[in-house]
């Protein structure tokens, strides 16, 4: 049974100029992800909104952390997407790097954290430095592989296999770690409720 969600509200916008994180107490449930692969999607299955969260026109661009306010009870906190084609890895780190990193280290709230990746494609340089960053900031992120409807029904269980053989092969920190990887499609709510059960586990 999907969460009853009673309230959504952006809350609060962070952008790269802004000295402090919101404090609160609720806990925050955040989401990370490279520019194009169905971030604002996936966090609008959650809602159970067809596009409160809107997805950038210009993908890269937007370097802003959004907190999204759930039944004023906890947040889904929207972390800067990364990766866009043109940048370089300096690039990254100066655009989004210094940004995310901030979050991770000083939320006080924050229980977990959701790593997308293309369930179709190897995961990138720049997701495996996510990953990286993630667990170097002490959480073990929840792989979130994302366009399951993309995928044939038997090609699910190879595709599935394959991200977690790359995370591990590239990751610095992460080759012994139990992974947790919960396929989803925006188009058909795969997964959704294995999301919703590791939310409401915190709450």
């Amino acid at each position: 049974m999907s969460m009853i969600i009673r309230s959504v509200n952006l809350e609060t916008v962070v952008g790269v100029t802004t000295k402090e994180l919101p404090r609160h107490t609720w806990p925050e449930f955040a989401f990370a992800g490279r520019s194009n692969v169905g971030k604002s999607t996936l966090i609008n299955m959650l809602m159970q909104r067809k596009s409160y969260a809107r997805v950038s026109e210009k993908p890269g661009k937007t370097a802003t952390i959004n907190y999204y306010n759930i039944n004023d009870q906890f947040y889904l906190v929207d972390l800067p997407g990364y990766g866009y084609a043109s940048a370089t890895r300096r690039d990254i780190k100066d655009q989004w790097g210094a940004m995310i990193e901030r979050y991770l280290h000083t939320s006080k709230s924050l229980k977990a954290v959701f790593l997308l990746v293309d369930i179709r494609h190897d995961p990138t340089d720049n997701d495996v430095l996510m990953f990286d960053w993630i667990l170097h900031n002490g959480f073990v992120p929840i792989i979130v592989a994302t366009k399951l409807d993309k995928l044939k029904r038997s090609q699910v269980a190879g595709a599935v296999k394959n991200v977690e053989t790359v995370l591990r092969e590239k990751s610095q920190l992460g080759k012994d770690i139990t992974l947790t990887i919960i396929p989803t499609s925006g188009e058909t709510k795969a997964g959704r409720d294995k999301i919703e059960e590791v939310i409401t586990s915190f709450l």
